[in-house]
């Protein structure tokens, strides 16, 4: 009876975890990257495996060889609470439709513009007194989606509707409200329209509204080498010690064929 009660919760657990799991697996990579490395970040801040002193950013300790800081910055929120996961919600939501949206077959692309994003926060951080960054990052996000998707509706906590470029300064009254200091929100904000305007009002033509630029934040070659696709050669002839399912699989049967009638 207790190996049955023991299976019985088991398959109940994992059933609980699978709807978790495809919903992680159909995320895009750097979406689901960033968020498993927020969420073990956390998950390890709240074991005491790691102390969020070891995490936050300092020009100084940087200097002392800290280079991880550059990175932990951004992955700590705070301890699992109800603010938390208000930020993973936005962060997950908003990252998720730029990479599947403007971003879509452009990996390398939206990868490009979060480290840009970060570079420009952590030299502003390195005059606020800025300690952690991710909230910053988030805001970015949804600043970017908001502003290239100007036309969309949405409703705000089921309380309101509100057209997607004010989502951000509605958010940023949301912060002041619950009396949280809004320079991390601003911070996102204003990296996020620096980001929008060489990329999507600079580069756009004179005659549609834009400045003719060149495209200056476009990704380098080794980040697209390292988000680009494998190449398949189709004309490749498999071995026949790899081929499967017989000696000729994989190959035009009619030049399978041909080569007998040679043979014979």
């Amino acid at each position: 009876r207790a190996r049955v009660r023991g299976s019985s919760t088991l398959q109940h657990i994992h059933n609980m975890a699978q709807p978790i799991q495809e919903a992680f697996m159909e995320m895009p990579v750097i979406t689901r990257s960033y968020a498993a490395a927020c969420v073990l970040t956390t998950l390890a801040c709240q074991l005491g495996i790691v102390n969020p002193l070891q995490l936050y950013f300092s020009p100084d300790l940087v200097r002392q060889k800290q280079i991880w800081r550059l990175a932990t910055c951004f992955l700590y929120f705070g301890n699992f609470s109800i603010n938390f996961f208000f930020h993973m919600f936005f962060l997950v939501r908003y990252c998720r439709m730029l990479e599947e949206g403007s971003f879509r077959g452009r990996t390398a692309d939206f990868f490009w513009m979060l480290v840009v994003g970060a570079a420009l926060m952590l030299l502003v951080a390195s005059f606020m007194h800025m300690y952690f960054l991710g909230s910053s990052l988030a805001f970015m996000c949804v600043y970017v989606w908001a502003r290239r998707n100007k036309s969309v509706r949405l409703s705000f906590l089921g309380l309101f509707l509100l057209y997607a470029p004010f989502l951000p300064w509605v958010l940023l009254g949301l912060s002041l409200l619950l009396g949280q200091d809004p320079m991390a929100d601003v911070l996102g904000i204003g990296v996020g329209h620096i980001y929008f305007y060489l990329e999507d009002i600079y580069t756009l033509p004179r005659r549609e509204g834009g400045l003719g630029g060149p495209r200056v934040l476009k990704a380098p070659r080794f980040i697209e080498s390292l988000f680009a696709a494998p190449q398949v050669d189709i004309n490749y002839d498999v071995p026949a010690d790899e081929r499967p399912g017989g000696f000729d699989f994989g190959r035009d049967p009619n030049a399978a064929a041909d080569n007998n009638n040679n043979n014979n």
